[in-house]
């Protein structure tokens, strides 16, 4: 049987087989393989005189092409028509529910917070965490023999270098760079050296409010800090301010509010006293105003801290601080 008999043959095998049950990839190495029919076929072109060649070559091309385009069709409709695969699809069912990812609670309550001092004309300010020992206590009036410069307390990458222990350090680098009047809010993480354990954490998030004007008043700090436990505890809730100290405030004060589980009528979370601290708050020390070069007789001004840890636990009934950080699935979806 000559070559171009072969050829023939080849195409009226393929058509047949097509027509009726096959196996695609059995079809596809017996014709299209490296061992395959049309590649036994280009073998047999070396037995060829010259004047056949061009012509036996054209042909298998030809029946190559042919052949290629064909499996590459029923590939095709095998991948649409395939009854198995068909009949155990079911459009109408529908499709498996997929996972949807929440907010950490903690980035929650620190929006909400940022929005509700947004509202008052706050701007957000932001500072390094790690930072030098003017920033994170000389500026803000801590001496050098104060408790908070222990070891125990902060940690030290290197002699006058620390890791912040609250984001008041933000607060200096922003007086520095501008003029009064400020008015910011200053968000962040903070590093205390303490053992970890329900209540405590080696790390946790610090919220700082600043304002610096004209005839700032203590007045004015407690209007803004009533209206914030308002907003986010809601309208029911009462405020009560109790003398304190801090280093960089005078007067200082520590705002409680009405518990928000017992109403104020006491409970285990409150310790039965009906109210829970949430914050600290006074008057700019002139000391701090000295040291960012701000003219303490002109210029007055109000700062208070908050912990975000703090009122997540308040506001979701959390009891367990390390819960925040352990990424607990279980836990994170509640939120």
């Amino acid at each position: 049987m000559s070559l171009f008999q072969s050829i023939e043959q080849i195409k009226e095998q393929f058509s047949k087989e097509i027509s009726g049950e096959f196996d695609f990839e059995q079809l596809k190495v017996k014709y299209l393989g490296r061992k395959g029919l049309v590649a036994g076929l280009f073998q047999q072109m070396g037995g060829l005189t010259s004047d056949e060649r061009p012509k036996a070559g054209k042909l298998l091309n030809e029946l190559k092409l042919e052949l290629t385009s064909e499996i590459e069709k029923l590939a095709v409709d095998s991948s649409v028509t395939d009854e198995s695969t068909a009949d155990s699809f079911d459009y109408t069912m529908p499709g498996d529910p997929q996972p949807v990812g929440a907010i950490h609670p903690l980035t929650q309550v620190l929006e909400e917070i940022k929005s509700i001092f947004n509202r008052l004309g706050f701007s957000v300010a932001y500072g390094p965490e790690v930072d030098t020992d003017f920033y994170n206590f000389e500026a803000l009036n801590i001496p050098k023999h104060h408790p908070a410069r222990d070891m125990q307390d902060t940690f030290y990458v290197k002699k006058d270098v620390v890791l912040r222990t609250h984001t008041s350090n933000s607060q200096i680098h922003n007086m520095l760079k501008h003029d009064p009047p400020v008015k910011i809010i200053a968000p962040g993480r903070v590093y205390r050296n303490e053992d970890i354990s329900v209540r405590s954490y080696c790390l946790f998030h610090q919220i700082e409010g600043l304002y610096v004007d004209k005839n700032v008043t203590m007045g004015d700090l407690k209007g803004v800090l009533d209206y914030f436990a308002k907003e986010l505890y809601g309208k029911d809730v009462k405020t009560r301010f109790r003398p304190s100290y801090f280093p960089f405030t005078e007067p200082s004060a520590e705002m409680d509010v009405s518990c928000i589980f017992c109403k104020g009528k006491g409970c285990n979370i409150c310790k039965y006293a009906g109210w829970l601290e949430i914050l600290g708050c006074g008057m700019v020390d002139p000391e701090v105003f000295k040291s960012v070069g701000y003219d303490p007789e002109k210029w007055t001004g109000y700062a208070f801290g908050l912990g975000i840890e703090r009122i997540a636990m308040l506001k979701y009934g959390v009891e367990d601080i390390r819960l925040f950080y352990e990424g607990d699935i279980r836990f994170l979806r509640q939120f």
